[in-house]
C-alpha cells in the first residue's frame, strides 16, 4: 500500500474511533447518515461516490477528495471518469479548486500504485 494512503487510512480509523468513543449522539447520528446516504439505492454507489467527489472539490476538503477518491477506486471506476467529475468539479469550483485538483491527482496515483 502506498505511504500517503496508509497514512490516510490509519490517521482517518485512528480519529474515527476516538470520536467515536466519546460516544455522542449527534456525531454518531451523522456518521450513520453519511454511510447510509452511500450505500447502494435509486442511484449506485459509484455515481454517489463521484457526486461526493465532486462536492468535496468544490468545498476544497482534501480529506473529504482522498476519502472519496479512494472509495472511486474501490467501486472500480477507471481514471477516466474520475478526470472527467474532477473536471466538472474544477469548472463548477473555479480557479481556487486547482490546488486541490493536483493533490486529487497525486493521490489517486498514490492508490494506483498499489495495484
Amino acid at each position: 500500500m502506498s505511504e500517503s494512503v496508509k497514512e490516510f487510512n490509519d490517521y482517518r480509523t485512528k480519529m474515527n474511533d476516538k470520536i467515536l468513543a466519546d460516544n455522542n449522539k449527534v456525531i454518531k447520528r451523522i456518521f450513520n447518515l453519511d454511510t447510509n446516504a452511500f450505500a447502494e439505492g435509486a442511484l449506485d454507489v459509484a455515481t454517489k461516490e463521484l457526486l461526493g467527489l465532486v462536492a468535496s472539490t468544490v468545498l476544497r476538503c482534501d480529506d473529504c477528495i482522498k476519502y472519496h477518491l479512494e472509495s472511486c477506486y474501490k467501486a472500480g471506476l477507471s481514471k477516466e471518469k474520475v478526470v472527467e467529475t474532477l473536471s466538472i468539479a474544477t469548472l463548477v469550483g473555479g480557479t481556487i479548486v486547482i490546488p486541490h485538483l493536483r493533490k486529487a491527482y497525486e493521490y489517486w496515483d498514490a492508490l494506483e500504485s498499489q495495484s
